[in-house]
């Protein structure tokens, strides 16, 4: 079974919701090497950004590792 990660950056800003990000990967054999990833990445996005942009925005990431349907080949 493969999983599928979809990340976002969000705020605490109210009208600043979240927006989705790319990933360098986007499909993983389990869950725990997704969310692995999703954890990692998410900590090198957060030190890209400018610390005054996170304290002002109160900017954060979210992720979730979807599990997907067994592909079928004809």
């Amino acid at each position: 079974m493969e999983y599928a990660i979809i990340m976002w950056l969000c705020s605490t800003v109210a009208g600043n919701d979240c927006r989705q990000i790319q990933t360098d990967i986007i499909e993983f054999k389990d869950h725990y090497e997704c969310a692995m990833y999703g954890y990692g990445n998410s900590i090198t996005t957060m030190k890209k950004l400018d610390k005054e942009f996170v304290n002002e925005y109160g900017a954060y990431t979210r992720f979730m590792c979807n599990k997907q349907e067994a592909k079928q080949e004809i």
